[in-house]
């Protein structure tokens, strides 16, 4: 039986340097190197990502159902919240994220910029990148408050940028999100690349706050990351979902890895789309 998926981490390479979107530049190796640290046994796959159609054909050839496009609003990479609605208007494998840098907007309009990706655009959440903003900030400081507040109000989930690429390693601190989620325990939390390396720590407020979601991605084939699949296998089982990162790690690649790691059949409906679209309030 086929099942459907949904992957909470994608981005077509076209839209920014970072992706790999121009070969023959330090960015395109960069994205061919990540490929490869994590696996990917085809490091520059995501070239086929260089039209949208290339992109929606990939997610159709890999088996995924939907893929979550994700916003960007960093001093270094930007993918604004109306570009996110062009490109995922009209087609059916893609779900909007939008985003927002409190730093960069001033918190005022940030928030109304969290309620109107939500409420005109129809996006389905909204990402944050606290470790990538100048200056870096952590996930609990006071700036993203308000943020939190409206997307809580609003019935979304925030989206949080973690991983071992965040500049400063210090603000990949899992210790900062157990905070947020005390204090929203309301908020639906999605932590994006799992806080790898800190495998346990992230596990760990998880555990204890039912609100705490990790998405893992390309990070769940690295070293220390089986207990992602123990406690997905356990208590995680609501809490647990499947993205690729692309274009940083191949899809149907990605999909072939992840059925191979030894989750319990009892649980993989719910994490590879399940748990997904309760989140994001989809019908499958």
């Amino acid at each position: 039986m086929t099942r459907p998926i949904i992957d909470l981490r994608s981005r077509p390479a076209f839209l920014h340097d970072f992706y790999g979107a121009t070969p023959g530049t330090p960015a395109y190796d960069a994205a061919k190197w990540l490929n490869r640290r994590v696996g990917s046994k085809e490091d520059d796959h995501f070239t086929r990502s260089y039209t949208l159609d290339g992109f929606v054909t990939e997610i159709r050839d890999a088996g995924i159902t939907a893929a979550a496009l994700i916003g960007r609003d960093t001093p270094g990479v930007s993918t604004s919240n109306d570009q996110v609605v062009s490109l995922i208007d009209g087609r059916r494998e893609l779900i909007g994220v939008g985003s927002v840098d409190p730093q960069r907007q001033g918190v005022k309009a940030a928030v109304a910029e969290v309620d109107r990706a939500i409420t005109k655009l129809g996006l389905k959440g909204i990402n944050v990148e606290p470790g990538f903003l100048d200056p870096a900030i952590a996930f609990d400081d006071p700036l993203l408050l308000p943020v939190y507040e409206a997307c809580d109000q609003l019935g979304v989930p925030v989206f949080l940028m973690s991983g071992p690429t965040t500049p400063d390693p210090r603000f990949n601190d899992p210790a900062a999100v157990g905070r947020v989620a005390r204090n929203f325990p309301n908020l639906t939390i999605v932590c994006h690349h799992g806080f790898w390396p800190h495998v346990n720590e992230i596990i760990g407020i998880a555990f204890r706050y039912a609100n705490v979601h990790i998405v893992p991605d390309m990070y769940i084939f690295l070293p220390g990351s089986r207990l992602y699949v123990e406690a997905a296998n356990g208590f995680l089982r609501d809490q647990l979902l499947f993205g690729t990162s692309f274009p940083f790690r191949a899809m149907k690649q990605t999909v072939d890895d992840f059925l191979a790691l030894g989750f319990d059949e009892a649980v993989l409906d719910g994490v590879l789309s399940g748990n997904a679209a309760r989140l994001l309030k989809l019908d499958l």
